[in-house]
Parts: C-alpha cells; structure tokens; sequence
C-alpha cells in the first residue's frame, strides 16, 4: 500500500484501505521523516501492509506491483474491462505500458496514443494494435478503428488534460473511463453532452486496495511479456542516469537496487 492508512475508519473497515479518511501523518507518527521515501534501502510500514511475494514472482517482477501493473489494474478493475472490450490508454509511460499488459491479460483489444517512439515501439511489443500520436488527430483514427462507434473503455495514464479530455470525446454511447494518471490541472466538460446524453461512467483511480493483491500478482506471474515491461536494472547510485532516461521517454519501468 502507498500510504499509512489509520485501519479504524469507515472506509478502512470497509477494506478499502488506499482511500483511508485519516491516513496518519509519518513524521507525527515517528517522529521523523526518515524511512517514508522509497529510495532507499529500507522502507517503514506498518506490518499488516505487507503481503508475501509468491515464489513463482521473482523480486525485480514483484516491483511492478506498484505503477507498472498495480495502478491501471485498479483503475481496470473499476471499470469492468473485459474481454470483449476494446480500450484505450491515454500516456505509455509505465503505468500506460503496464496498462497495455493489464489489458490484454482480460482479454481486450488495445489502443494507444504516445509521443516518444520509444514508448510508442514497446507498447505495440506488449500487444497494442496500434500506438498513435497525439498530433495526428487520434479521435478519428479511433472512430475509423471502431467502425465510427468509440471505444468500450477508456484509461488515461498521461495525467494530462489532453489525454483526459480524449479519453471521454473516444468512448462510445455508455462507455467507461478511468482516471488513472495523476492530474491537478482542470478538466473541460460540459456534464450534459459530455457525460449525461452519453450515459458515460467515469471513475477516478489510485491504485488498488488488498483484496486485489492476488489478482495484480497473477497478471505478474502469468503474462509472458511481464519482463518486458522492465527495461532498465541498475544500482541506486545510478538513479540521476535513470531519472534522465524516464524524462527523454526512452525507458519503461526501471528497477534499482538499493544494495547494489
């Protein structure tokens, strides 16, 4: 889990622990800021937050149980994705990429848009049908690829107006969107055309809550290409290197080891 939830809350109770109404406050609860940064060699929860990695998960797989898998499964999750379903992910930055793997896991047929070619080649590796770019008029390249209906699903993984704003012009007459990507610009939607007249559902999403820790790792074991979404293994001390890289679009998810 992401966060320090308080375990006594109604939401909490209700298991649904990642959106915890009173999610402590690390420095007041320890004293101190040290050990609630991930960059390091050791992190501090509190014990019933942590699950057992299956042994068929190897650790550098298990990473991708956070933004490379975990995110867009729950924001998938949310939204019913399944196997009849054509979907759209909006922004092939890991969690986009890893959203591809989620996808195609149920089954579904995936669009993507993406600028960096970098991203845009390893999406259509892990099983996109097309990756388009966002300067070439995706809507109506999505309408073309739907036979003019829109897609079932929608997920943006940009964090982006413009991908937001996409994802609800590309879906079809009760179609379902996911906000996945963290985003705090403002959003333009007209309720009544927008989402009214089309009867749209749309939900906003961080991550997964623990009852879906099993499924998230079942995705980790069995998808073939899991490795792929991987593209980097380095030493801590190369994380300026690894920052660079994410920033020029040209890596996925890149896994650092603290003892390295």
């Amino acid at each position: 889990m992401p966060q320090y939830p308080c375990g006594n809350c109604a939401l909490c109770r209700a298991g649904d622990y990642v959106y915890c109404e009173d999610t402590y406050d690390f420095a007041e609860f320890t004293g101190t800021r040290d050990g609630s940064g991930t960059f390091a060699h050791y992190v501090v929860k509190p014990s019933w937050l942590l699950l057992p990695i299956p042994e068929r998960v190897t650790y550098e797989q298990a990473t991708m149980a956070i933004d490379g898998i975990g995110a867009s499964f729950g924001g998938m999750q949310a939204i019913g994705v399944g196997a009849f379903d054509t979907v759209l992910i909006t922004g092939l930055g890991p969690v986009g990429l890893g959203g591809i793997i989620n996808a195609r896991f149920r089954g579904a047929r995936v669009l993507a848009v993406e600028p960096a070619p970098w991203r845009a080649a390893l999406g259509l590796e892990l099983g996109a049908e097309v990756v388009l770019h966002p300067q070439d008029d995706p809507l109506a390249r999505i309408r073309d690829l739907t036979d003019g209906r829109g897609v079932d699903c929608a997920v943006d993984c940009s964090g982006s107006v413009a991908g937001e704003r996409l994802c609800i012009d590309a879906v079809r007459r009760r179609g379902r969107v996911a906000f996945v990507g963290e985003c705090s610009q403002e959003l333009p939607i007209k309720v009544s055309p927008d989402l009214i007249r089309k009867g749209l559902l749309v939900s906003g999403n961080w991550l997964y809550n623990m009852q879906d820790y099993e499924g998230v790792m079942q995705v980790i074991a069995e998808s073939p290409l899991i490795d792929k979404l991987i593209s980097h293994v380095m030493p801590m001390s190369n994380i300026q290197e690894a920052f660079g890289l994410l920033a020029a679009g040209e890596a996925a998810k890149i896994v650092l080891h603290p003892w390295a």
